[in-house]
């Protein structure tokens, strides 16, 4: 059968070149089997050491790259622009302002909830709808949190999109709509989320270690109390907007964007914001304390908190806290490749490896800005093993 098919190309061949008037294309085709099936010899490519011609090569990297210096400017009526620029083609913007859960009253418990869930809704100049689709449109990425300190607004996208970008977020920031049916849609998401919460232990923990370690504004619940609720609606929010969202609380920051470039942007949406003069600080005091619950798990989960002097203006103690945390390092006592496997921290070493009863055990702090940072210890392990 094979000696047949070589046949058949043989005579295939012949019967081709054999067309052909000018013997200059039947010698272009004479390369062989190959040069027959595709019509030319295989291309030779230079080897990879070889430069290719009209190829200009760019200079190496130096040794040390110089990262990119911040600029601020600080617009007439308090409000500052900050920036950096990056050689990521995406860009990053927010909008921060100093005001959270510590600045509520009892009238507007559970505000800064509240507004979180209400971040990028209806504005006076667009639908919820229309800023969906401006921002998916681009390709773009919204997010807001909520902190006892901030309040933090942020837009990522392709830094050819920045005007738009800085646009809808001041929009989003400073002109919301607070539509009744939006607010009461929000409230309702939220009471289902405080039915959860004693599902979460991480976050219960987090809000008992400041209820007992704090008094003062620090205290003051970062997830709302259930019988807020009832008391939040629009009013309360516009209330609490135009009390804390002033232009000397405010800080626009951006990375991957010339500074003049967002300055030009955004100071004409911004320089008309009112210079109220900003509030003292509410005051907290560390005082320390106990906080037990009882839930219906298999689980004990447990934190200690300790204090340390200082805060973000403290900058040295911050930074010490900080590496003292990545340090102590932590995690879950079950890992890829077997208990214990990759975990080379101290607790790791000295808890999850030899207490196989505790599932998981991590080191974090909370800073805040002038009050004391706090050191924390946070645990799982069995509760029939009694590991409380």
């Amino acid at each position: 059968m094979y000696r047949v098919a070589g046949s058949h190309l043989r005579a295939l061949k012949q019967h081709g070149s054999s067309r052909f008037a000018s013997t200059s294309v039947v010698k272009q085709s004479s390369g062989g089997l190959f040069g027959w099936l595709l019509g030319s010899k295989p291309t030779q490519f230079p080897t990879l050491d070889v430069p290719l011609p009209g190829v200009t090569i760019p200079p190496p990297l130096p040794d040390f790259v110089e990262p990119a210096k911040a600029k601020v400017t600080t617009l007439p009526n308090g409000l500052k622009i900050a920036s950096e620029t990056s050689t990521s083609p995406a860009a990053t913007v927010g909008l921060y302002i100093d005001c959270g859960s510590m600045y509520e009253t009892p009238g507007s418990s559970g505000a800064s909830h509240l507004l979180e869930r209400m971040s990028f809704k209806s504005t006076t100049n667009r639908s919820h709808l229309r800023l969906v689709r401006e921002v998916e449109s681009i390709g773009g990425n919204v997010s807001a949190i909520a902190t006892r300190e901030q309040m933090c607004y942020t837009y990522d996208a392709f830094r050819a999109y920045v005007p738009d970008m800085v646009e809808v977020l001041i929009d989003s920031v400073r002109n919301p709509a607070f539509l009744d049916w939006e607010v009461k849609e929000q409230l309702e998401e939220m009471k289902a989320e405080i039915a959860e919460f004693s599902a979460n232990p991480q976050g219960l923990l987090l809000e008992a270690l400041h209820s007992a370690g704090y008094t003062g504004a620090l205290a003051k619940p970062l997830v709302a109390p259930e019988p807020a609720i009832h008391k939040l609606d629009s009013g309360v929010l516009k209330e609490f907007v135009a009390e804390n969202y002033t232009a000397p609380r405010m800080v626009l920051a951006a990375s991957g964007v010339e500074h003049d470039v967002l300055v030009s942007i955004a100071e004409p949406l911004l320089s008309d914001l009112p210079a109220v003069k900003r509030p003292e600080e509410p005051k907290s005091v560390y005082v320390g304390g106990d906080y037990r619950c009882q839930a219906d798990c298999q689980n004990t989960h447990f934190a200690l908190a300790f204090e340390v002097p200082g805060g973000w203006y403290e900058e040295k103690t911050a930074i010490t806290v900080t590496v003292l945390q990545k340090l102590m390092g932590g995690g879950d006592w079950f890992c890829t490749g077997g208990v214990g496997k990759g975990l080379y921290s101290r607790l790791s070493l000295r808890i999850l490896s030899h207490y196989h009863q505790i599932e998981s055990f991590s080191a974090f702090n909370r800073i805040y800005n002038y009050s004391e940072p706090r050191f924390c210890l946070e645990g799982c392990g069995f509760g029939s093993r009694g590991t409380s």
